[in-house]
């Protein structure tokens, strides 16, 4: 296959990945709220993790909490970043990691934006309980799970040179 066609496959297959993503972020929340009445708690694993669905208007920790025009201008422009840096990371299987995560970014990113476009709020249901954490959603997981590896590889494992490297024009070798 020839680089350009690889890069076509790729963004397709990247696509594909955020509509999984974001339609499997709201199938979960939809068995929520047609399962579990608001705010009643189903045991998952006794009292340390349990299911309940929660309404949050604003973002992490109900931040911005009823800033939702905010928070969709805010999504959008940062899934816009995501995607730009998404095509000018070079192909190279270095980086892949890099790609599919921001792939995830964006589809939890989107899972959530539909809820507030759909609903007015992001719908919660995993709930730590034995450490009292936060309830949170599948979207979540993809977001913060993803940008806390992002930020180990570029703490840890990527230096400067790699950031050169991962942003160089593309050439035809890729």
């Amino acid at each position: 296959m020839k680089p350009k066609t690889n890069s076509i496959i790729r963004y397709i297959a990247a696509f594909i990945t955020i509509i999984v993503i974001a339609l499997f972020d709201q199938y979960t929340k939809n068995l929520v709220v047609e399962k579990i009445p608001l705010h009643k708690e189903v045991s998952v694993i006794g009292d340390a993790l349990v299911l309940t669905q929660v309404h949050n208007s604003g973002a992490a920790w109900s931040s911005f909490s009823g800033k939702i025009p905010f928070l969709l201008i805010l999504t959008a422009v940062l899934s816009v970043i995501l995607i730009y840096v998404y095509i000018k990371v070079r192909d190279n299987k270095r980086f892949n990691l890099v790609r599919v995560l921001i792939v995830f970014v964006i589809g939890g990113a989107i899972g959530n934006m539909l809820d507030r476009i759909r609903l007015g709020y992001v719908v919660d249901f995993i709930y730590v309980k034995l450490i009292d954490f936060p309830v949170f959603n599948v979207a979540d997981i993809f977001v913060t799970v993803s940008i806390f590896i992002l930020f180990f590889l570029f703490a840890f494992k990527y230096d400067s040179k790699d950031l050169d490297e991962a942003f160089k024009k593309k050439d035809k070798q890729s």
